[in-house]
């Protein structure tokens, strides 16, 4: 009998709907601590994925979809899954709602200068020094403009902000003022008040923000990054703090993870730093289940998996 392994709960709810849809599997729960290699080996379909499940799932003849629970699939063996014929499905969606929301809340503290006002309470001190600015009437340039980018806009629109955004076909998007392909970046970085990190990591991304792409920002851009940690160098980050070109920036990501207690980050007043927490949602696990369900009903049936399919040629 072909099984569903996951490494994830579903409610009762969601594993009737599961179990309605795909009547001829069986559908095991194990968690990552108690997964063995055997029932990864012997899954048709998993829901889930760590370092632990790689070297069985690999090993297996069987698997055919694995539903990653993760926006990035960066750390998956998409060569290995590609040449076994493996198809691999994201979560993307799942985060538009608490990153939007995250990148506007690190806005407006900066913009409101509520991160200096916090270090002061900390401080026992009385200082309305800092400078106090506004969101509406801003420029936001979108670097990478899928649901997490069309959702941020969507937010800055409300504010009264203009929203530039930069994807790789250039193709428009609701709420985007101005589109730019990759090769418009100078263009539109000239705009921003605002650069709002999204990129997924790819060999293409990496150190996509260099010292050469951060020289061509407006002086005094505020930088923001919700997408990986190594699209960005972070050396050059801080020359351009130290040099004025960036006035500040919010980071939940990092080239290295944990960041380490000595970084220099960490005692920087023009930085926000969050533990990589932008996507973290009490609806996590509800919408993460709603894509496999979906997903679910199209492999069933021997279609194209409708929602979050992972192009290889793509990394994404």
């Amino acid at each position: 009998m072909p099984t569903i392994l996951t490494l994830y709960e579903f409610s009762e709810e969601q594993a009737e709907q599961i179990r309605d849809i795909a009547p001829d599997y069986e559908l095991i729960s194990a968690t990552t601590k108690e997964v063995t290699p055997e029932q990864i080996r012997e899954a048709d379909i998993l829901v889930g994925w760590n370092r632990k499940t790689e070297e069985a799932a690999l090993e297996s003849d069987r698997l055919k979809w694995v539903q990653a629970w993760s926006a990035g699939v960066d750390y998956f063996p998409m060569d290995r899954f590609e040449e076994k014929k493996v198809l691999l499905t994201n979560a993307g969606g799942v985060h538009a709602i608490p990153i939007s929301e995250h990148i506007f809340a690190v806005l407006l503290a900066m913009t409101r200068n509520l991160h200096g006002n916090i270090r002061s309470q900390v401080r026992g001190k009385w200082d309305k020094g800092g400078t106090y600015g506004e969101a509406s009437g801003q420029t936001m340039v979108i670097v990478g403009t899928g649901h997490i980018g069309r959702a941020t806009a969507k937010l800055a629109k409300a504010f009264g902000m203009k929203t530039i955004g930069v994807r790789h076909s250039g193709r428009p998007e609701e709420y985007i003022d101005e589109m730019y392909k990759t090769d418009g970046l100078e263009q539109a970085f000239a705009q921003g008040d605002v650069i709002v990190n999204i990129l997924p990591l790819t060999d293409e991304t990496h150190h996509f923000f260099d010292k050469e792409s951060f020289s061509r920002m407006k002086k005094g851009a505020l930088f923001i990054n919700v997408g990986r940690g190594p699209s960005v160098d972070t050396e050059a980050l801080i020359e351009a703090l130290d040099s004025g070109i960036l006035s500040g920036a919010a980071l939940d990501v990092f080239e290295q993870e944990p960041l380490p207690e000595d970084h220099p980050l960490w005692k920087r007043e023009d930085l926000i730093l969050t533990p990589h927490v932008a996507g973290n949602t009490d609806h996590y696990e509800e919408r993460a289940a709603d894509i496999f369900i979906d997903n679910l009903k199209a492999f069933v049936r021997g279609e194209t998996l409708p929602r979050n399919l992972v192009d290889y040629s793509r990394k994404y």
